[in-house]
């Protein structure tokens, strides 16, 4: 039995299932998309699909699942998945890098079905929740709120009640959650775990910040996609950024940002998941201020994270471009070389900015592909 504390920010129980169905399945805006998905059923036979799903699971399994199969049969060369420790997935809080707004928590949903039949409970933000229907359709998809539209005032009982939210599902239900490692993307794919985050994870308990970290599994959990298909718009919001320190997207800029990362070509694809780290907590120091404890845990992830990328020659080659180093040149070919000039060209091309600073949006891309490389080598020569 869920608390009612958390009804607010949870995902529906099975038990509420129908009546969301009906609610969704009167929204036009759903019956839309459900259209765009699945363009050669009627909606009343996918009306019927999804009347029969008396789970969340099984909402997942037979609506969300196939899409995403039928997803990567067009846009990607195939996706793969390693562990450290399968049995440690069972109530693992994976903690990841995040690349895609959308997808980097459905694909590791499609991959946990597929090797160990569960999915994780996903945290997301509400600023992405930007139609009613899309919130219930995300806590019908096993997905818990994360309030940042609340006040200053409203943070703190807000973070101390996701907190709690996350140690019960994983103390109490033993269900496996993902969580992104900082709030958004890292633009630049420098990945990097907020310090904050830590903390909120940790405030359920009044305790030492180890302890309550070590009830939680954490498993740090690497993200690796060949493309990234909002690598241009990424490239854009820097120089937007640059130019205008004060912009900020528009809910517009995150609705194409979802279409794009949706759509686009990803190429290659790999999730990695570690070991939990508990052991590696539980050897730190106690006696240190409570400050660098969570940068102290928030390392360690940020390692384990790190050390696991999985490489293509995209990223070799936009490397030597950056740094200037080619000691990766046997990862590449004159063909390879080739393809993805045109490549870098294209994605500065599709940059619709009246004042274009090309360099500038070259260097950022390059970024983009370079910085798992550059973190790699340092978590790995350390």
């Amino acid at each position: 039995m869920i608390p009612a504390e958390f009804d607010e920010i949870r995902p529906y129980m099975p038990e509420e299932l129908p009546a969301v169905y009906e609610e969704l399945l009167a929204d036009p805006e759903f019956q839309a998309a459900m259209g765009y998905v699945f363009k050669q059923v009627p909606f009343e036979q996918v009306a019927a699909m999804i009347r029969g799903c008396k789970t969340n699971i099984e909402f997942q399994k037979t609506i969300v699942l196939p899409f995403l199969q039928g997803l990567l049969k067009k846009l990607s060369t195939g996706i793969s998945l390693s562990y450290d420790n399968k049995e440690s997935l069972a109530d693992a809080l994976c903690i990841s890098n995040h690349r895609d707004i959308i997808l980097d928590s459905a694909f590791l949903c499609m991959l946990m079905i597929e090797n160990v039949d569960n999915t994780v409970e996903i945290a997301i933000g509400d600023n992405l929740l930007i139609r009613p229907w899309i919130k219930k359709l995300v806590r019908v998809n096993r997905s818990f709120i994360v309030q940042r539209s609340a006040s200053i005032r409203e943070m703190l009982a807000s973070s101390k009640r996701l907190s709690s939210y996350i140690h019960h599902a994983i103390a109490e239900r033993h269900q496996p959650i993902w969580i992104a490692q900082r709030e958004g993307r890292a633009k630049d794919s420098n990945d990097a775990t907020q310090e904050g985050l830590i903390k909120m994870l940790s405030m359920y308990s009044s305790g030492d910040i180890f302890d309550a970290l070590k009830e939680l599994n954490l498993s740090p959990t690497t993200i690796s996609y060949e493309f990234d298909p909002c690598d241009y718009l990424k490239a854009k919001e820097f120089q937007q950024k640059r130019d205008n320190p004060a912009h900020k997207k528009s809910p517009m800029d995150d609705l194409i940002n979802m279409q794009t990362g949706l759509f686009g070509y990803k190429g290659a694809i790999h999730y990695h998941i570690a070991d939990r780290i508990n052991d590696k907590i539980a050897a730190l120091d106690k006696e240190m201020p409570k400050n660098e404890k969570t940068a102290a845990v928030a390392r360690i992830i940020d390692k384990e994270i790190h050390r696991n990328y999985k490489f293509w020659p995209v990223n070799y080659y936009f490397y030597e471009l950056l740094t200037g180093d080619n000691s990766y040149a046997d990862k590449y070919t004159a063909a390879d070389k080739e393809k993805l000039d045109q490549y870098l060209a294209e994605r500065i091309n599709m940059v619709d900015l009246p004042d274009k600073d090309e360099q500038f949006l070259r260097t950022k891309i390059l970024e983009m592909y370079a910085n798992p490389l550059i973190n790699y080598k340092k978590s790995t020569e350390q």
